[in-house]
């Protein structure tokens, strides 16, 4: 799959092919909405493995143009949406919310570019806010897979089960086996009464700094080839 992102500004990273790799074990059907969907990279691999109806939001038109330029490119479809979830407006509910929103501590010292500054910082898409209105798009049994930062994983945990997302799975990703996580990748679905269940550990890197296994599996799995490249929106 070949999509394009822009030569400045925020690009996906590798969470994004772990997260798509975490949601495709669930092997989704029926409609998907992604939020905050920058280039689109998780919707569009998600889009080409699974028969989904898809649609995508992002607050930023530029990035919402490189995904529906994407999705395009890759002879798919998706209906977009341009705005602040939060505020989205529409009579469709979902069998699947997934997103890799943002998620970085406000207090910590931001990035003076806009677009890397909406894409990265949690107070875009307060956590509260962002569960409450999962809640109102979600369907009865429907499910939200999703990442954050691993430290706040009580008020995760808390604001969902508030809502009445309960937590299915959860799995910490580490780079390394001997160092603390910093992401988590959750799996709640809407009205349920399940246990939790805490899935072993992802880890990236083994101890010559290769990629172990799995993650090789998440890679080529994605099979994706990006191309820097600015166009007019």
């Amino acid at each position: 799959m070949f999509l394009y992102q822009p030569t400045s500004g925020y690009c996906y990273n590798s969470d994004s092919i772990f997260l798509y790799d975490f949601i495709a074990s669930f092997k989704p059907k029926g409609s998907l909405l992604d939020v905050g969907c920058g280039v689109g990279i998780i919707s569009l691999l998600l889009t080409r493995d699974f028969r989904i109806e898809t649609s995508i939001i992002d607050k930023q038109a530029k990035m919402l143009s490189y995904a529906t330029h994407n999705f395009s490119l890759n002879d798919l479809n998706a209906t977009p949406y341009l705005g602040d979830f939060t505020e989205l407006k529409t009579q469709e509910r979902f069998d699947y919310i997934v997103s890799n929103p943002p998620f970085y501590d406000p207090r910590v010292t931001q990035s003076e570019d806009t677009h890397l500054n909406i894409a990265r910082y949690a107070h875009h898409l307060p956590i509260e806010a962002f569960v409450r209105r999962v809640k109102t798009f979600l369907k009865p049994k429907g499910w939200f897979i999703f990442c954050y930062d691993a430290k706040q994983i009580d008020l995760l945990l808390f604001h969902l089960r508030n809502f009445g997302i309960n937590p299915e799975k959860i799995q910490f990703v580490h780079s390394k086996s001997d160092r603390e996580s910093k992401l988590v990748f959750i799996a709640a679905r809407n009205n349920s009464k399940s246990m939790t269940q805490v899935l072993p550990p992802l880890i990236v890197f083994n101890e010559e700094n290769v990629y172990t296994p799995k993650a090789m599996e998440a890679f080529k799995r994605a099979d994706t080839h990006s191309i820097k490249g600015d166009f007019e929106c």
